[in-house]
């Protein structure tokens, strides 16, 4: 090395990011902003409430210029746990980290003995959580009172689901951008009556993928642009009951999504109101049964849901009452 130059400085920074919030950013813009090479170990075991690949991930989108590595290994969580936790937990970081680092950082107390035994000085960053008050657990426990300390890519894990759900005419789109208006969000339209628009209105069974697709990235772009909650004009359970309907079959692919893709509630529009005809709507005198059809959807899959009846201002009324209580719970 020529004289005068300095060796680059590494450090460590441990933790399980149970969610990642602003405090954990703080944290790791402190440390890169402190060394010149820093790697952040994403600590995950297979019984925590959040997966561990997700908040690896979420580490990873947060800071691309960072070594992120994601340790799996089922080690004791306390030292209480065990007599050789801390031989334990040495292995484990000599696996990812052979040599150094220069620097260990944290804002917990194990940081200095986790330092002591890497060899390494530790640098407290704000032990008294007075810059950034907020922690993982409380994050956990009440997300939406911890909105503005949850980083943009984390969020779409916590927010809110509502979906519109029922037969035609009666009032889903409406109320669905009524709702996000009124809460101050995004909303999620109805994928098909944009693509059929194209058609003169008229489905085949080779747009009912196409339908499937768009709805959920539409749904995956747009809640991450969510305040809190996020209002869906149908979904994927709606699909396939359409595709039974006019075609007595739906791709398995979309069955299982649909089973997969989980909503807060579901807010199920009656028929109980006049029916309004345009190109895109077929089923004038079946709207009962696909109502019944809808209900009987949501029991099978123990989705929660209520059902909106009434005048147009009962149904507002219903529907904020239902998610003023969905965002207290």
């Amino acid at each position: 090395m020529a004289k005068g130059l300095q060796k680059p400085t590494t450090g460590m920074i441990l933790g399980k990011f149970m969610p990642p919030h602003l405090g954990h950013q703080y944290l790791v813009d402190f440390a890169r902003n402190y060394v010149d090479h820093l790697t952040v170990l994403v600590c995950s075991i297979q019984s925590e409430p959040i997966p561990g690949d997700l908040r690896y991930q979420w580490m990873r989108e947060m800071f691309p210029d960072v070594n992120v590595v994601h340790v799996t290994d089922e080690n004791p969580q306390e030292p209480k746990d065990h007599p050789d936790f801390w031989q334990i937990w040495y292995d484990s970081i000599r696996r990812v980290l052979p040599t150094g680092p220069d620097y260990v950082f944290a804002s917990e107390s194990y940081g200095w003995q986790l330092a002591e035994i890497l060899g390494a000085s530790y640098i407290p960053v704000d032990h008294a959580r007075s810059l950034v008050p907020v922690s993982g657990t409380q994050v956990r426990q009440n997300p939406l009172v911890n909105w503005h300390y949850i980083p943009p890519c984390v969020r779409p894990y916590f927010v809110r689901r509502v979906c519109i759900f029922g037969a035609e005419s009666t009032g889903k789109s409406t109320l669905t951008q009524n709702l996000a208006n009124h809460y101050n969000t995004v909303y999620v339209s109805e994928y098909a009556r944009g693509l059929l628009d194209f058609k003169g209105g008229h489905c085949d069974f080779t747009d009912i993928p196409l339908i499937a697709k768009g709805q959920m990235a539409a749904e995956d772009a747009l809640v991450r642009q969510a305040n809190k909650i996020i209002f869906c004009d149908t979904d994927l359970i709606t699909t396939t009951i359409w595709s039974d309907v006019l075609f007595g079959k739906c791709p398995q692919w979309i069955e299982d999504e649909g089973n997969r893709r989980q909503y807060d509630l579901y807010l199920l529009l009656d028929v109980d109101v006049p029916w309004v005809d345009d190109s895109q709507r077929f089923l004038h005198h079946y709207r009962e049964e696909f109502r019944d059809r809808c209900i009987q959807a949501l029991e099978s899959r123990h989705r929660p849901y209520i059902i909106i009846n009434g005048d147009w201002e009962q149904r507002w009324q219903k529907a904020c009452m239902a998610i003023d209580q969905l965002l207290e719970s």
